[in-house]
């Protein structure tokens, strides 16, 4: 039996919803970042501290990656949001050139129009030093080890992904471990890197802070992560152990990925 959805050969409505998905998410960052890190907020006044104030960003971020992820469109994309995850499970075997290509382009797209949508409703406030449109910038130590921070935080992310959306009696929670996953990252890693994990939401606040540095480490090192971590998933587990590219898999919620349903799983 074939999953008539992927009978089709380009999937538009999927592509719409993952450039609404990381739209939603870079329009939440930068609404997020000036709540907390604006001098005018009082949040900045109440919580001055830096690791307070990114542990909160970090908890922030991780409930809007876990609302986006079981959302009716995220279940029905996949809620990838990011080329290097797409780019990840076509290497898997579980998603077409075509899909892989049109989901990338759709990230970019939708992150840039995401964010732009943040300054046009914040303004000067998201364009602040202290917020500086939730840029993604190499910290203290430099490109070396950001590069390293990077890759160390998106393969962790990915073997999560891997790990828990391919059991079923714990499948339910990929959304919920992905979002746990980014809260920790951002608290605790994004003095190296500013965790992007994700080269579309790093052009997408490039693009309007007009900040270009190390471009090419949020390019490289979160994807050489995920790749990494896939390869070892598949190592470990077998190829055939990864089911699917989705990060929710909703019975009744069509799947241009497969046609895989978990058994005895109910949706969250």
């Amino acid at each position: 039996m074939t999953n008539p959805v992927s009978k089709r050969r380009l999937h538009w409505a999927e592509y719409l919803m993952e450039a609404f998905g990381l739209g939603v998410f870079m329009l939440s960052a930068g609404a997020f970042a000036v709540l907390i890190f604006h001098p005018s907020s009082p949040a900045a006044r109440y919580l001055p501290q830096p690791v307070a104030q990114r542990s909160l960003m970090g908890i922030c971020m991780g409930l809007t990656l876990v609302g986006i992820v079981y959302s009716p469109w995220g279940s029905r994309s996949g809620a990838h949001l990011n080329p290097a995850f797409s780019l990840t499970f076509w290497s898997l075997g579980k998603m077409s050139a075509t899909d892989t290509v049109a989901y990338s382009v759709s990230h970019f797209a939708g992150g840039a129009v995401g964010m732009a949508i943040a300054y046009l409703l914040l303004g000067q406030l998201v364009a602040s030093p202290s917020v500086n449109y939730v840029a993604t910038l190499p910290g203290a130590r430099g490109a070396p080890a950001a590069f390293g921070g990077e890759f160390i935080i998106s393969f962790i992310l990915l073997l999560v992904v891997l790990f828990v959306s391919n059991r079923p009696s714990i499948a339910r929670y990929t959304g919920i471990s992905a979002g746990i996953c980014l809260s920790v990252f951002i608290a605790l890693e994004s003095p190296i890197s500013g965790t992007s994990l994700n080269p579309a939401r790093t052009v997408a606040s490039a693009l309007f802070a007009n900040q270009w540095t190390a471009l090419w480490v949020y390019f490289i090192a979160p994807t050489l992560g995920m790749l990494t971590a896939a390869r070892a998933y598949t190592l470990a587990e077998g190829r055939a152990a990864v089911f699917c590219a989705k990060l929710n898999h909703r019975r009744g919620v069509p799947c241009l990925f497969c046609n895989y349903h978990l058994p005895n799983v109910p949706a969250l």
